[in-house]
């Protein structure tokens, strides 16, 4: 049985950080292409930042240089760190497993200007 439990959302000020989690069993990250997308009221889920099971990464326009996605195969979780975090960062952060199509709970995170 899949499980994905994304956490780390929260409440930041603009200009500050957050690390999400995304702990899973289930599924090896390490030999899956995974991805962080985000959805905001009122858009489409947008596709954030991944890694694949090469190890490499790629990311938004709008999140480059300031977000950076990684994974710790011990303990199977993948992470999405975030840096200057901007009022337009606010969304429902989703983890999501390309092999198997298969999304997380999501984690609020919201940015106050």
């Amino acid at each position: 049985q899949v499980q994905m439990v994304e956490s780390g959302g929260g409440l930041v000020q603009a200009g500050g950080s957050l690390r999400l989690s995304c702990a899973v069993s289930g599924v090896i990250v390490s030999i899956n292409d995974m991805a962080w997308y985000r959805q905001a009221p009122g858009n489409q889920r947008e596709l954030v930042a991944t890694i694949t099971r090469g190890g490499s990464t790629d990311y938004a326009d709008s999140v480059k240089g300031r977000f950076t996605i990684s994974r710790d195969s011990a303990k199977n979780t993948v992470y999405l760190q975030m840096n200057s975090l901007k009022p337009e960062d606010t969304a429902v952060y989703y983890c999501y497993a390309y092999g198997i199509a298969y999304w997380g709970q999501g984690t609020q995170v919201t940015v106050s200007s």
